[in-house]
């Protein structure tokens, strides 16, 4: 199978997604046209994985070999700002991450394998709820999706804006960055800004502390390897002439390997009591693991290379491709399984989470298409 997939019915499919999303745990409407369309075409159908995830599975012949595909279906709380004629109908909030392009590329890739790829072995179709809020791949995980759905590999993708629409992207090892959450509350004692001498101004020490959170990284992690630090909300008193009590700060911090996730872990909390501590202050620290990284199997990785480089020859592969330090909940099926998670062009579009992001129709049929092969490689 080439690039010939039948494009116009899934376009539909994907823009109709579009119009109405749904945000996580909440993909029913999703869940039902995906359901109803696989069981169309012969897949067994198990709904109800996470509450509204489902596993599209079909098996044929006598291989013992099993491949797991993924896709993610949920939205996000973005309000749409594309005005395009299938622009979200739902106030609040917009496919702004491509999921609905995910969703119908896996069911273009399920349509062409029940039709025309040959294969002996079982192929279970994962399409996940809730990756934007890290919490749907482990809620399969615990419903006993691969005790049900036995894999020897598990295969992710997601579009990428700005790389060339088509292309291909592979990431041996750490792929994507881990992700975790601080809050931090400075706790000072709040009085009349005329008087800031009989205070302790938690807004001064929170402050020092933005600025000290960057020697975090330069001064805290190996200069070859990788690590963020960001203070992405910041929060204290009401009025100009009045130094609060608190102020409340959050933060997420990334990293690629466990070391790296061990430091972040250990010198945030420790810098931020004893920087509070320098002002008379102190800051109560609740620091929160989220994400894993990526890290992608080497043999399953070469293999879904491969298979890219047979099908659209080494033009449509993005060789200088680095890893993302953006997150995603397939880490968790890494852990599980072997397997690999790719990228492929959006092309020049708006960032991933923009209010004016779409997803590229264009490269359903490629994406599809590579869906199938890989399939039909892997369960020979």
């Amino acid at each position: 199978m080439g690039e010939g997939v039948e494009l116009d019915p899934f376009v539909a499919i994907r823009r109709d997604l579009h119009r109405h999303p749904e945000l996580a745990f909440k993909e029913r409407r999703t869940s039902e046209l995906v359901a109803d369309h696989l069981a169309s075409w012969g897949y067994e159908v198990a709904r109800g994985l996470a509450g509204t995830g489902l596993v599209g599975s079909l098996r044929r012949g006598s291989g013992g070999k099993r491949l797991g595909i993924r896709a993610d279906m949920d939205a996000l709380p973005v309000e749409e700002a594309t005005g395009l004629p299938y622009a979200s109908r739902h106030e609040g909030i917009m496919h702004a991450c491509g999921h609905d392009g995910h969703t119908a590329i896996l069911l273009a890739a399920a349509k062409a394998v029940a039709d025309d790829i040959a294969f002996s072995g079982e192929l279970h179709l994962i399409f996940q709820p809730a990756e934007e809020i890290g919490a749907g791949a482990r809620r399969m995980i615990a419903d006993g999706l691969f005790g049900r759905f036995p894999c020897d590999a598990v295969f992710g993708l997601h579009n990428w804006p700005g790389l060339g629409a088509g292309q291909f992207g592979f990431i041996e090892g750490p792929a994507m960055a881990a992700v975790d959450q601080a809050r931090v509350t400075v706790i000072g004692q709040g009085g009349h800004g005329a008087s800031p001498h009989e205070t302790v101004d938690p807004v001064v020490a929170a402050a020092s502390l933005i600025t000290a959170l960057q020697s975090v990284v330069s001064r805290g992690v190996d200069p070859l390897e990788a690590a963020v630090v960001t203070v992405g909300s910041i929060h204290g008193g009401t009025a100009s002439n009045i130094i609060p009590d608190s102020v409340d700060m959050k933060l997420t911090l990334r990293s690629f390997t466990p070391a790296v996730r061990r430091i972040l872990e250990s010198r945030v909390p420790a810098l931020a009591r004893a920087q509070a501590e320098s002002f008379g202050a102190r800051a109560e620290v609740d620091y929160r693991r989220g994400f894993p990284p990526v890290v992608n199997h080497p043999r399953e990785t070469r293999l879904a290379h491969g298979v890219a480089l047979a099908q659209f020859g080494p033009e449509r592969i993005a060789e200088a491709f680095r890893p993302r330090t953006a997150s995603e909940d397939f880490a968790f099926f890494l852990e599980e399984r072997p397997g690999a998670f790719l990228f492929v062009g959006n092309g020049d579009s708006a960032a991933l989470h923009s209010p004016r992001y779409d997803f590229n129709d264009a490269i359903l049929a490629p994406a599809a298409a590579y869906w199938a092969g890989l399939a039909g490689a892997f369960l020979q």
